[in-house]
């Protein structure tokens, strides 16, 4: 065994150790005694052990339940400390521990998708290397930063036994530098997923299984492809029959095979060479079929048997070479020699290696040619300076027998091996074995067969074999063995794919030898391939042979164990509590411990305490010693009470049993005196009784005579009012009947009057539907006869399904009454049987019985006409059953008809259902066409709602102006004057000169209006001014109603330009209170008339009917005099004129939403990006400081300490504060403000949720508690009030809504952590009382990786923990998200709908206009006041 740290000297009785187990390799147990060297250890499993003092190792008693991630952190850095390590953090599926830096990573053999998604390589991008858990996305960043800081080149080995999961290892490692630094590919992929995406490619041709490992991908073929290929079964192959493993459990063959198709589309492998691939592959497995025998000549070979000749014959027609050339290159070999050329047979052995040497290079140059095809897809930077290289290395492994052939041994091979290196240190030669040969590894001793090392050179490329293959018909197979030129073929003659590889072996050395390197070591935990199984002999070889314990004892030859000042103090203090009772510094307190605990050759850093081997133990012992004696003092006096509370016992209960005797005498004096107050209560209630029963008998008799006195008199006014009631029913049926009859006569004439005027209308309208329909008639009438003709389809299939079924009942009762009718037959043949047999017994008796001559003859006679006629019924019986049977036969025969009628309908029937799939494909292609021309006209609306206001897009539209139809008539009247008619060209020119002035004037007042707006105006009565002004104006200059105009791109420019700066909140806040209040009254005013629906060129009707009909019916007369009416209804309730909003309009109302969406993202990211700095500092309590162990001065430490724990907490509420403060002096709306708030919460809650779920030193109860203490700031502020001197008190509830329930997850996390006894909560109280928001992926996590640094409390039972896993083991099988990250909304958390419902209806009638423009003749209209 490997011991990596020196032999404990200070084991004493009652210490924790490790000792050699043959089973678990480790156990741990109690030093129960001690004789010299020998220890005696009672183990936890009921053992006892006696080990010698050297074998028999400390064990860390205060190591935390969970393990460390790093285990350099390890108290004693040796092997069962390390394997207990490793097993604890592997119970938890903390599949990730460093050692140094290196990543040891163990195989969980089942899908673990939360540690691998996007969430989770975000949080490590840019994270230092230990900053968070354990990962291989950490290594990965790690390098990709060295290689962008330092420009050097990096790599990254993965290393690990067959099924370690180096394969898995290395696509995450690609996926994550892919993520990094992934470019866009090509056709729209990102390199990341052409990566990942080729590793189907990959395996299917590049791995094969292993004795250790099935992590080989069959490609299957399709019933097409083997029967054009003459594939069959996998077991009638050579090269597939090797490993008797045809299938693998949990693998689906048809999906590999799509995903290796889908791949090798991907990566850019065209149809035809795809093809060509097949061809390849399937022509070696033909290949390996060809057997020989002896020839008619001496060393020369034949084909075996037909059906290697029939191989033969597959092999060159996929290779598309001459059939004889082939079987010549296997079967012979050409020699050239300077006088000639000699050709010489091979004998069948020979040329069965001659097969296989040719199988092996034609699919190694297959392989070849895959791995440079997906070099090429996913590119290369070519001017790149620096790379990371991920090596996925072999393992390092030792079996029972290390060679690679199992068959015939070469002894002269090895023999030549013990005469070269018998003085090799590294070399060693075994004593019974001839052909064995031990290389001593740095991992251990390895013992090689020499069996067919030498055959490995045998697989070289022949001459033969690249002729005939470069005279291939076939372009691929060409193009795989291009010819040679004369220089190079004679010396690449003889290069073997071993020679090749040893090369590619060098150059990968002198690749990684110029590169930075970074370590993974992959584990695999157990030989069965399956989960939550940890085999100790496994994992100790693997780590041995990794070089990770050859790690650790290096480190352990320098100091081993490291611990900071205060876990030092905190440890050890207890050895010197004169330190503790000083004001000593902690460097100063650990030397002193140190010095006087006498211990030579430590170091003390900057801030740890560095100790060597068995220092660590030693001074273990010690404390053990004070703490025992401490827990002898503490015994005594818990003894001492004990005794006491025994005597105050025995004092108390002999006081009771007094006033238990006292009590008894005192209940017998006050029993007597109650019986007496009894018996004078009875005799009291029984006179009351008879009395009372008198009265009542008197009372009942005198009810009786007035009831009957009283019914009589009901009934005669009941019958009074019965028949009045009668005759006025009669009379309201008559009246009603009258005035129904003259009513309905009315309604038919206002029917028909109001028919007659909508047919006109409908008749209008149908105009114009006609007109709109044109374009996607044909379209339309093509998907209606395609789904008649689906739906005709549809119907014969039904039938013929109704026809098969009827028919098959039909067949199935025909057959249930032949066998019934035979059963039948059959029975009465039994019972005829019977009763033949029945007769003969009773005949034979009445012989036996009867007088030997008299009776005989007659009971013969009688007996014979009794057998005949039984014969008789018999003969007509058998008859019978031999009709049935014909008819049986017969049903039969028309059964069988019926099938293979049944079977044509089946066929007929299936064609049938194809024809359906190609109409419904061809009617999901028109619908796609159609939903293609939709999308396509709503970007033509998008676009034309996103043109940048910079006045080009206004002066690039159409200048013809959209003629409106009047309300009442036909005439048209412009936009502007709906009540003129349009002038006359004659007019237009008088009054253009006039016009042109108006013009310039109108512009004049727009610049003043931009220059005004452009300044901060302020508020009045919390009313922004710049707001009112701008729709003040826009209403009186009627800028919503016309067709044209620029002042709407200018004012949204003025907004865009005033919101650059976007680090300045006020400015920010301003804006978006003016955008939100004047979107408000846009969102009263505006309305979109039925002219405004369609925008000059811009924009296209709709595409479907309803659509323009709905559009139609809007436009119509009717509709435009009821959103006349309503507008004036509205108008009267709101107190704003509602106005036909013309496209300018809409489209300025849609621009102001925008900007209102963007500002408000701008202030909120502001916030965020304020308060994340602090919320890393937040999630982690403050370490606290030795001044807290010191007693002088503790009180002191513990204020500074609880205002040093709140410092950041408060820095974040001190930023709520400035924002709040400044959106309120901005007046924005509560609605805004508690959105802001809401997301900035629910921004607090994922960062510090998902911060405490990747980082295991967050998830204590210490940290718990000051998490806590931080979440009650933040509740304080959502309920302070902030205007202590405003008579209204506001108070944040009314801007912070919700925000506080934002935080429900990391609340109810810290609350689960500072809950004691968690051991008896059973899950039903965790999920549905503790945690009912937490999924069961977040309450594992937090479980596995909790513990108490304060009072020492466990986490939940493992009876949770295991119903936990089975939970998260269905919902992984369900496709259930298992991500247990949150995701942060960044998305817009309003509607315009909402704002307006949200805010108050405005009133600006009494807003001053600024200065600016007060004076001004143009915005007179501004000054005036409504009533």
């Amino acid at each position: 065994s490997l011991f990596l740290q020196a032999a404990p000297v200070n084991i004493v009785e009652g210490s924790e150790v490790w000792v050699e187990d043959p089973v678990l390799a480790w156990v741990d147990g109690v030093v129960i005694k001690i004789a010299g060297q020998n220890v005696h250890v009672q183990t936890t499993n009921s053992k006892k052990v006696v080990s010698h003092l050297s074998k028999v190792l400390p064990k860390d008693t205060e190591a935390p339940p969970g393990g460390v991630d790093d285990m350099t952190k390890l108290s004693y850095l040796h092997e069962p400390g390390v394997l207990q390590n490793l097993a604890t953090r592997y119970e938890l599926n903390e599949i990730y521990t460093y050692t140094g830096n290196i990543l040891i990573a163990i195989n969980p053999f089942q899908r673990l998708p939360h540690l691998y998604d996007v969430h989770m390589m975000e949080q490590y991008k840019g994270a230092s290397l230990g900053e968070l858990s354990p990962h291989v996305f950490a290594v990965a960043d790690v390098a990709y930063r060295a290689m962008i800081n330092e420009g050097k080149s990096n790599s990254i080995l993965v290393s690990g036994e067959s099924g370690a999961g180096k394969t898995e290892t290395t696509k995450m490692l690609m996926r994550y530098l892919a993520f990094l630094g992934g470019r866009s590919g090509t056709e729209g992929r990102t390199v990341e997923q052409q990566v990942l995406e080729s590793n189907p490619v990959l395996e299917a041709f590049g791995n094969a299984k292993t004795v250790r490992n099935n992590n080989s991908r069959k490609v299957p073929r399709t019933v097409d492809e083997i029967e054009k290929y003459k594939l069959g079964n996998p077991r009638s192959f050579h090269y597939l029959n090797q490993s008797d493993c045809y299938e693998l459990d949990g693998v689906n063959d048809a999906h590999e095979y799509r995903d290796t198709r889908r791949a090798m589309d991907i990566v850019g492998i065209s149809d035809q060479e795809q093809e060509s691939i097949f061809r390849v592959v399937a022509a070696i497995l033909h290949l390996g079929n060809i057997n020989f025998a002896k020839g008619k000549e001496i060393d020369s070979s034949v084909l075996k048997d037909d059906q290697s000749k029939f191989h033969l014959q597959m092999t060159s027609k996929l290779l598309m070479c001459d059939p004889q050339s082939l079987e010549d290159a296997l079967c012979k070999r050409v020699m050239v020699t300077p006088e000639e050329v000699i050709t010489r047979s091979l004998d069948p052995e020979a040329a069965m290696l001659s097969r296989d040497a040719l199988a092996k290079t034609i699919y190694s140059r297959l392989f070849d040619w895959l791995v440079d095809k997906i070099n090429v897809s996913i590119g290369q930077d070519p001017n790149s300076k620096a790379l990371i290289g991920v090596l996925d290395i072999y393992g390092f492994e030792s079996f029972k027998n290390n060679s690679m052939f199992p068959k015939s041994t070469h002894e002269t091979f090895a023999q030549k091996l013990y005469q070269t290196f018998k003085n090799n240190k590294r070399f060693i030669k075994p004593k019974l074995s001839r052909t064995n040969f031990t290389i001593s590894h740095y991992a251990g001793e390895v013992t090689y067969l020499a069996d067919l090392f030498l055959d490995k050179n045998k697989d070289y490329v022949v001459a033969e074999h690249q002729a005939l293959l470069s005279a291939s018909q076939c372009p691929f197979v060409t193009s795989l063995f291009p010819p040679l030129p004369d220089d190079a073929s004679k010396s690449s003659k003889f290069s073997s794919i071993g020679a090749r590889f040893k090369l590619q072996l060098q150059s990968l050395m002198e690749t990684l030898s110029s590169t930075e390197p970074h370590y993974i070591r992959c584990v695999k935990p157990n030989n069965l391939l399956k989960p939550a199984i940890f085999e100790n002999f496994n994992i100790i070889q693997q780590l041995r042979c990794g070089g990770v314990l050859e790690a650790i004892r290096i480190s352990c030859a320098g100091y081993p164990t490291r611990r900071t000042f205060y876990e030092f103090l905190l440890r050890f203090g207890v050895l010197a509590p004169e330190v503790l009772d000083g004001n000593f510094d902690e460097k100063v307190a650990c030397q002193m411990i140190l010095d006087k605990m006498g211990l030579k050759g430590y170091q003390i850093g900057k801030s740890k305490v560095f100790l060597r081997a068995g220092q660590m133990a030693d001074l273990d012992a010690r404390r053990t010693r004070v703490l025992g004696n401490a827990a002898r003092t503490i015994q005594r006096q818990i003894r001492t009470y004990i005794a006491r509370k025994e005597f105050l016992l025995l004092r108390k209960a002999a006081i009771h049993l007094q006033s238990q005797c006292r009590g008894r005498l005192a209940r017998m004096v006050y029993e007597l005196m109650r019986r007496e107050a009894a018996a004078k209560k009875i005799q009291k209630n029984l006179r009351r009784y008879l009395a009372r029963k008198s009265y009542n008998l008197l009372r009942a008799s005198a009810i009786t005579v007035q009831t009957g006195l009283r019914t009589m008199t009901a009934r005669n006014e009941f019958r009074f009012r019965k028949q009045t009631k009668a005759a006025t029913i009669i009379e309201m049926h008559w009246r009603g009947y009258r005035e129904y009859s003259y009513y309905k006569k009315l309604q038919k004439a206002a029917v028909v009057t109001q028919c007659g005027w909508r047919r006109r209308v409908a008749r209008r309208e149908l105009r114009n539907l006609k007109m709109a329909a044109r374009e996607t008639g044909a379209l339309k009438e093509a998907k209606d006869k395609l789904e008649k003709r689906v739906e005709e389809l549809t119907w014969r299939l039904q039938l013929e399904k109704r026809s098969r079924v009827d028919l098959e009942e039909a067949k199935a009762q025909e057959i249930a009454k032949l066998h019934d009718a035979l059963q039948a037959m059959q029975t009465q043949l039994d019972e005829a049987n019977s009763t033949i047999i029945k007769e003969r017994e009773a005949a034979r008796k009445a012989i036996e019985d009867a007088p030997p001559v008299i009776k005989e003859t007659q009971v013969l006679v009688q007996d014979t006409e009794k057998i005949e006629a039984l014969s008789a019924e018999v003969d007509a019986l058998k008859d019978a059953l031999q009709s049935e049977m014909q008819k049986a036969n017969e049903a039969q025969k028309a059964c069988a008809e019926a099938q293979q009628k049944n079977k044509d309908l089946i066929k007929k029937l299936e064609d049938a259902e194809g024809k359906v799939d190609q109409l419904q494909d061809s009617l999901q292609r028109l619908e796609d066409k159609l939903s293609n021309l939709e999308s396509e006209n709503q970007v033509l609306r998008q676009q034309a709602l996103a043109i940048s206001p910079t006045g080009k897009s206004l002066s690039a539209r159409s200048k013809t102006t959209i003629i409106q139809r009047a309300p009442a008539n036909g005439e048209t009247k412009t936009p502007m004057e709906s009540n003129h008619v349009v002038p006359s060209t004659k007019d237009l020119e008088v009054e253009e000169k006039p016009q042109k002035s108006l013009n310039e004037k109108q512009q004049e007042n727009q610049d003043l209006l931009i220059k005004c707006i452009s300044q901060d105006l302020g508020f009045t009565s919390g009313r922004p001014i710049a707001a009112c002004v701008i729709y003040k104006c826009l209403l009186h200059w009627r800028s919503f109603e016309v067709e044209r105009t620029s002042v709407f791109d200018r004012i949204i420019q003025t907004i865009g330009a005033a919101i650059e700066a976007q680090d300045n909140n006020d400015t920010l806040a301003y804006w978006l209170s003016n955008s939100s209040t004047l979107l408000l009254l846009l969102q009263h005013t505006l309305k979109a008339s039925g002219t405004a629906n369609m925008t000059p060129q811009r924009r296209r009707s709709s595409a479907s009917l309803f659509g323009r009909m709905s559009q139609g019916i809007r436009g119509s007369p009717q509709s435009g005099a009821l959103s006349y009416l309503s507008s004036r209804m509205i108008s009267g309730l709101n107190e704003l004129r509602q106005v036909d909003a013309k496209y300018p309009a809409l489209l300025f109302k849609q621009q102001l939403t925008a900007y209102l969406e963007k500002i408000y993202g701008m202030i909120r990211d502001n916030l965020k990006k304020e308060i994340s700095p602090l919320l890393g500092l937040c999630i982690q309590a403050p370490r606290t400081s030795r001044a807290s162990l010191v007693k002088g001065s503790r009180f002191q430490a513990n204020a500074v300490a609880q205002q040093a724990l709140i410092a950041h907490w408060q820095s974040i509420v001190k930023s709520l504060n400035n924002f709040f403060k400044v959106l309120r002096a901005n007046y924005v709306p509560p609605f805004l403000v508690r959105k802001i708030f809401t997301q900035t919460f629910s921004f607090i809650n994922v960062q510090l949720f998902n911060s405490l779920l990747l980082r295991r030193e967050c998830c204590s109860f210490s940290n718990g508690e000051y998490v806590k203490a931080g979440l009650s700031e933040l509740e304080h502020w959502c309920h302070d009030a902030t205007e202590e001197d405003s008579p209204l008190r506001v108070t944040h509830v009314q801007y912070a809504g919700t925000a506080w329930e934002e935080l429900k997850h990391i609340r109810q996390a810290v609350g689960f952590l500072v809950i004691h006894q968690k051991p008896k909560k059973t899950l039903r109280e965790i999920t549905n009382d503790l945690c009912p928001v937490l999924s069961i992926q977040q309450l594992y996590r937090i479980s596995t990786m909790y513990w108490d640094d304060k009072y020492g409390t466990h986490s939940v039972s493992s009876e949770v923990i295991s119903s936990m896993r089975i939970l998260m083991t269905e919902d992984s099988n369900s496709a259930v998200s298992s991500s247990f990250l949150l995701d942060d909304d960044s998305s817009i958390p309003f509607s315009v709908d909402e704002i307006s419902k949200s805010m108050q209806q405005i009133d600006i009638s009494d807003v001053d206009p600024p200065p600016l423009i007060r004076e001004n003749s143009g915005f007179v209209f501004l000054l005036q006041r409504t009533e």
